[in-house]
């Protein structure tokens, strides 16, 4: 069954980060080789392009765990907004751009609030659509909360509630 995965194991997205620059964002694959050719978003539990073992790495968030590098090359950090691919960051407003002036992190607001994201897309006639017009927008708006909040103990605790929210 681990070996369903294929190789390589690990995937490099580009994302946007602090400044509008693009970097390279580490993870563990989830998904059959080349399956991001066929849409960027991951729809519902079951998305067939989407491994065995990936179900399992991304039901409890462990694909994200290579993204440690990230923050070690300093890239990320482990509190801030997530990092976006360039085809929605720009479709950012002028106001929305904020969320560039910080580094992006592993987890934030967003990340609690959207936890279940693809089985929100899942319930869509239209997955790409809601995404732009509904949950970006909504995203954006918690990732510029925590703009405005950030600090020691809003990390701490964004990071304490992440991790429970995993374990449930």
């Amino acid at each position: 069954m681990i070996f369903t995965c294929g190789f390589p194991i690990f995937y490099f997205q580009t994302r946007v980060g602090k400044n509008n620059r693009d970097f390279k964002l580490f993870k563990f694959r989830t998904m059959h080789t080349d399956a991001d050719k066929k849409g960027l978003l991951t729809v519902g539990g079951r998305d067939p392009r989407v491994t065995t073992i990936g179900y399992y790495l991304r039901k409890y968030k462990l694909d994200e765990l290579p993204q440690l590098f990230n923050v070690l090359f300093g890239t990320m950090s482990l509190v801030g907004p997530r990092p976006e691919v360039r085809k929605y960051v720009d479709l950012y407003s002028k106001e929305q751009q904020l969320v560039l002036s910080v580094k992006p992190g592993i987890t934030d607001y967003a990340s609690l609030e959207y936890i279940n994201e693809n089985e929100l897309l899942s319930k869509s006639t239209n997955p790409e659509d809601t995404y732009i017009r509904e949950i970006m927008p909504a995203k954006l708006a918690l990732n510029q909360r925590y703009i405005k909040e950030q600090g020691l103990l809003t990390d701490l605790k964004i990071i304490f509630q992440t991790i429970l929210k995993i374990l449930k």
